[in-house]
C-alpha cells in the first residue's frame, strides 16, 4: 500500500485516535490532555500540508475500504475536499487552543474534549469522503457526536436545546438515507466524479430523479439551516461557545452546504441539475433564507442568538452560489465555505470573550465594551465588516463573485437580494460596533474577571485575533497564488469542465 492509501486515513485518524484516548483520561490529567490536543491538530496540519503539496502536483490519494461488495467506504483527495479539509483543519486548531483556556476549570473535560475530536474526524470524513456512502456514514457520526457538545452543561435549557437540535438533525439524515438508498438502488453505486455521475445517464426517470434531489437537499437543508429547516440552530446557542464557533464555522451547518455542493456538483453534476430544472427552486429557497435570517438577526438582543440567525443567512451564500448556472457565481459560494468560516468563528469567539471575561451575553450589555476589551473588539469589527461585505475584507470577495455570476446567468433578481442582505447585515451588526467603541459604560459589567496585563486569558485573546486577521488577509490577497479564492477558481472550472 502506498503513501496515497495511507495519507487521507492519516489525517482522520490524527484526530480520532486522540479523542478516543482522551475519553479514558481522569481529569486530573490537564497537562496529557493538551498534548493530545494540541499534538493531534499540530500533526494534521502537517499531513494536510502534505496533502496540498501532492493534489497540486496531480498526486492521487485515495484509501478504499469495501464493506460487501459494491459498497466502498471511500476517502479521497480532491480539490474540493482539500479546501473544505484545509479550513477544518486549520480552524480545530485554534478552536482547541480556544477551548483549552475556556474549560480551564469545569468539570467532564476529558469527555467533552473526547466528543470535540470525534466532531471534528467526522468533519474530516465528511470533506474527504469519496462517495455517498462514506459521506453519510460520517454525516450521521457528527450528529452523534455534537449532540453531547450541544448538552455538555447539563442544564435544562442545554438538555432542552440537544433535543430540539437532534429531533431536527435525525428527520434530516432519514431524508438523506432515503435519497441516498433511493439513488443507489435506481443508479448504482456513487462514487463522486467531477461534472456528475448522473450527468451522462440517460436510462434514469427524470421524475425519479427529482424526487430523490429533494430528499437530499431536504435532509442536508436541515444542518445547512435553510429556511423552514433552521429551527435547531438558534436553540442550539447553550452551547459553550467553542461548541458554537464549531456548529457555526467549521463542522454542522458548513458540512450540511459542502453536502449540497456534492449533490450538485459531482452527483448530479450541474448543468444536468439545471437540465432538471431544479437549480432555480435551490436559488429561491437560499436567497429566502437569506434574507429571513438577516431579518430574524436584527430583533434578537441576545449576542449568540444574532450570530446564530446570521450563520442562518450567510451559510446560504454557498447554496446560492451553487445554484446559479456558471462558473463565476460558482467561485463565490465555494469560496465562502472559508470567508464564512473565518468571519463567523472570530465572532463566536469574541461572543465567548465578553460573557466570560465580564459577563456579557446581551447586545444591551456592550456600551463602551470595546475600551474594556480593545483586541476583542477589534477582532470582532473585522468579522463584523466582513460579514456585511466592507471591501477588502472576505466578505466582499464572496458577494462580488455571487453578484458577477448572477449577471452572467441573467438572473438580475439575486443583486437585490444581496443587496438587501447587506443593508440588513449592516443593521444588525453596526450598531454592536458603534456601541461597543463610542458608548460610554453605564455602571458596572455583569460579572467582571481579571486576567492580569491581558484582557482576558491569553488562550481565549489569541484565537479571535488570528482569525479576525486572517479574514481581512483572505480578502487583501484574495488574487494570491495557492489562495482560498484560487482554489474556489480551480474547482469551479473543473466542475464545468473547463
Amino acid at each position: 500500500m502506498t503513501v496515497g492509501f495511507w495519507l487521507p486515513l492519516a489525517i482522520l485518524l490524527s484526530s480520532l485516535l486522540p479523542g478516543i484516548l482522551i475519553f479514558f483520561l481522569d481529569e486530573s490529567k490537564h497537562r496529557l490532555r493538551t498534548i493530545l490536543n494540541l499534538g493531534g491538530a499540530s500533526l494534521k496540519l502537517v499531513l494536510i500540508g502534505l496533502l496540498i503539496w501532492g493534489v497540486f502536483n496531480e498526486i492521487e490519494y485515495e484509501t478504499r475500504l469495501t464493506l460487501a461488495p459494491g459498497m466502498d467506504l471511500v476517502l479521497h483527495a480532491d480539490a474540493l475536499s482539500v479546501l473544505f479539509v484545509t479550513l477544518s483543519t486549520g480552524l480545530w486548531f485554534v478552536t482547541t487552543l480556544y477551548a483549552i483556556g475556556y474549560l480551564e476549570d469545569a468539570p467532564h473535560r476529558s469527555r467533552f474534549f473526547g466528543f470535540f475530536s470525534l466532531c471534528v474526524s467526522a468533519t474530516i470524513g465528511i470533506a474527504m469522503a469519496g462517495n455517498m456512502l462514506t459521506f453519510l456514514f460520517f454525516y450521521e457520526l457528527l450528529t452523534l457526536s455534537t449532540y453531547p457538545l450541544v448538552v455538555h452543561r447539563g442544564t435544562p435549557e442545554a438538555l432542552r436545546g440537544g433535543r430540539i437540535y437532534l429531533t431536527y438533525t435525525i428527520i434530516g439524515g432519514a431524508a438523506l438515507l432515503a435519497g441516498v438508498a433511493w439513488l443507489r438502488a435506481v443508479a448504482g453505486p456513487l462514487d463522486f466524479t467531477e461534472t456528475g455521475i448522473l450527468a451522462s445517464r440517460t436510462d434514469l426517470d427524470r421524475t425519479t430523479l427529482t424526487a430523490i434531489f429533494a430528499l437530499l437537499i431536504g435532509g442536508l437543508g436541515v444542518k445547512a439551516a435553510l429556511v423552514p429547516l433552521h429551527g435547531w440552530l438558534p436553540q442550539a446557542m447553550i452551547a459553550p461557545a467553542p461548541v458554537s464557533a464549531l456548529l457555526h464555522a467549521v463542522a454542522v451547518v458548513k458540512a450540511g452546504a459542502f453536502g449540497i455542493v456534492r449533490v450538485v456538483y459531482d452527483v448530479y453534476g450541474v448543468e444536468f441539475t439545471a437540465e432538471l430544472n431544479l437549480l432555480l427552486p435551490l436559488a429561491v429557497i437560499a436567497s429566502i433564507t437569506i434574507v429571513y435570517g438577516s431579518v430574524r438577526a436584527l430583533f434578537q438582543d441576545e449576542l449568540k442568538k444574532r450570530l446564530a440567525y446570521s450563520t442562518v443567512s450567510q451559510v446560504s451564500y454557498i447554496a446560492l452560489g451553487t445554484a446559479i448556472l456558471g462558473p463565476i457565481a460558482s467561485i463565490g459560494g465555494i469560496v465562502h465555505l472559508v470567508h464564512q468560516g473565518l468571519m463567523k468563528i472570530t465572532l463566536f469567539f469574541c461572543a465567548g470573550n465578553y460573557a466570560e471575561t465580564l459577563g456579557i451575553h446581551h447586545i444591551s450589555e456592550m456600551r463602551g465594551v470595546g475600551h474594556r476589551m480593545p483586541w476583542t473588539t477589534l477582532a470582532f469589527t473585522l468579522g463584523a465588516l466582513g460579514m456585511i461585505g466592507v471591501p477588502p475584507m472576505a466578505g466582499f470577495i464572496s458577494k462580488w463573485y455571487l453578484g458577477r455570476g448572477a449577471l452572467t446567468a441573467e438572473m438580475d433578481w439575486v443583486l437585490w437580494v444581496l443587496v438587501a442582505s447587506s443593508l440588513l447585515n449592516a443593521a444588525y451588526f453596526l450598531p454592536i460596533v458603534y456601541k461597543a467603541w463610542f458608548h460610554r459604560q453605564e455602571g458596572e459589567w455583569p460579572q467582571e474577571r481579571h486576567f492580569g496585563r491581558f484582557e482576558t486569558h491569553w488562550m481565549l485573546l489569541l484565537p479571535p485575533v488570528i482569525t479576525g486577521i486572517l479574514a481581512l488577509l483572505v480578502g487583501l490577497f484574495a488574487a494570491a497564488p495557492y489562495s482560498a479564492l484560487e482554489w474556489a477558481r480551480l474547482i469551479a472550472f473543473r466542475e464545468y469542465g473547463q
